[in-house]
Order: C-alpha cells, then structure tokens, then sequence
C-alpha cells in the first residue's frame, strides 16, 4: 500500500490513489465502521485499467483516519432515531470528501459509494454540485424509515462488539457477512483476508457508532435527493439483508434520471464474481457525464 495523508478543515485522511493523475478521477467512498481497504486493491486497479484515476480513502473515525470525540449512539436514539448532538454529521463527512479533493488538486470527479458512502456521495452531490460528474449509489437508501431496513435477525450481529483480539474480530467478520452477504458464493477466505488487513490497519468501534449517529440524525432524505442533477446509478444486492433491495429503489426513485441496477448474488457486499458487472455499470454511467466534463483533473 501507498498510504497518504491529507489535512482536511478539522481532521486527517489517510488516502490512496491509483493510476494516471490525468485521467478522470473516481473518488470511491465506503461505509460505516468500514475501511478504504473494502474497494479491494485489483478492484481498484481495474478501474484504472478503464482509464480513471482512482482514490480510496478511511472516513474521519476509521482506519488511519482522524479519530473524533464525542459519544457513539445509544440503543434508545436508534430506536427513537433522535439523536442528541451528534459528534458530525453526513454533510461534513461530504465537505471531507470534497476537502480531499481540494488536496489533490482535482475539480472535478466520479463519486462512488457504497452503504454510508452512498449517503454520503448523495451529499456531495448536494452541497458540492459543481464538483461531481456522476454518482453511484450503491446498496444505500435514502433515510426513509420505510424502505431499506434491515431483516431483525442481522441486528444483533451487526451491533456486537468484539472484546477479544484479531481472531475474534475475523470470526465477527465471517458471521456478520455470512449473514448479510449473498446467499451463494460465499467467499470465506475473502471475508477473512479483509477483515485481518483492517484489523492490523486499526479497529475503531467507538468511531462506528459516532457514524451512526450521523446516519440517524440526517433522517430522511427523499426530498432532498430530488436535487440531484447528475447522471446517476443505483445498485443493490437482491440479497441483502443489512439495508433492504427496498432503499435502492426509492433512492432511484427519488433521483430524476437514475438508473437501478439489481444485482443476482449480491447482498451487503462487494463480492469478487459481480465486479465485472458493477464496474461495467459504473463505467457507463460515467460516460453519461462525459459532455459535462470540464477539468476531472489538475496537476
């Protein structure tokens, strides 16, 4: 890896970058208490290998990220989805991600995001239009506390903590996976190749909770989505579990324009077998942007 760091308003990202800094820039950004690492290296890579420059980077309060302050969510603010003066909200972690690429000198990119990303990808499309080409929303919704809910059984997995060591962590990772992941396929050996690299990149539970706090408090986002002006694509698992095919389709919904693109063996995840696919999709919705393309990048 080829780790950087960037100072952005109040925090440091840790960031990587892939391949020609004046080709089209990809700015992909991933979910909740999950590290950059997530948007696998070869992914990456084939992306560039589709002509773009590609940037992954960790969220404030993940990985080598700034770690805030603040309170994590508790149990009766999910329930009641009334949060208390939540540590930061979606709109910053946006200003972050455009902060970033401030940094990198590129005025213009593809915003891709996945889970929490796609929420907060929806955001920079909001606040930063001028700065976005295109967006892809993937398995995110759009706040609606009717659509895009998880199946009751997932829950408990998803908010355990880990109290051990990197074992335990791994096994949490396989369990929490196995059940919100696709149904067919799984990839045992993947999930515990990713769930050890950011174990030794550095386990930030309380920082979870901190952005779930910010996901609780944005609330619902459907009239705001309707802003949105750029091409945009919506993918989702059919099988997912954790956030419900349901979010995808109202975030399209929502979005004038955007496609949806449901995806067989697919849940909560990224798995290996359908890159080709969402890399093809999110390829072509780039090119829908193509004629408003000003300067994707300046060195």
């Amino acid at each position: 890896m080829n780790e950087q760091f960037a100072e952005v308003g109040p925090v440091t990202l840790c960031y990587e970058t892939f391949g020609d800094p004046t080709d089209p820039a990809i700015l992909l950004i991933m979910g909740l208490g999950t590290q950059m690492v997530a948007w696998r290296e070869d992914f990456c890579r084939q992306l560039v290998d589709r002509g773009f420059f590609v940037i992954r980077y960790d969220n404030r309060d993940s990985g080598r990220s700034t770690s805030m302050k603040g309170r994590p969510i508790t149990m009766r603010e999910m329930v009641t989805r009334r949060v208390k003066e939540p540590a930061y909200t979606l709109e910053e972690m946006a200003d972050d991600a455009v902060g970033l690429l401030d940094h990198l000198n590129i005025q213009q990119a593809h915003v891709v995001g996945a889970s929490m990303g796609g929420m907060i990808a929806q955001h920079v499309a909001l606040r930063h239009p001028g700065r976005v080409l295109s967006v892809t929303s993937i398995m995110s919704t759009t706040g609606h506390r009717l659509v895009g809910q998880p199946k009751l059984a997932v829950i408990p997995l998803f908010l355990s903590k880990p109290t051990g060591g990197k074992d335990e962590y791994i096994e949490r990772a396989v369990k929490l996976f196995k059940a919100v992941g696709a149904k067919n396929g799984f990839d045992e050996d993947y999930v515990r190749e990713g769930a050890a690299l950011a174990w030794e990149r550095g386990i930030n539970m309380a920082g979870t909770g901190r952005q779930l706090a910010a996901i609780t408090a944005d609330g619902n986002r459907t009239q705001r989505l309707k802003r949105i002006d750029v091409p945009t694509l919506v993918i989702h698992g059919k099988d997912d579990r954790l956030i419900a095919p349901s979010g995808g389709k109202a975030t399209a919904k929502a979005i004038k324009g955007a496609k949806l693109l449901l995806v067989d063996d697919m849940g909560h995840d990224l798995p290996r077998p359908v890159w080709p696919k969402i890399i093809d999709a999110i390829v072509e919705n780039t090119s829908r942007a193509r004629g408003k393309e000003v300067v994707a990048s300046a060195t």
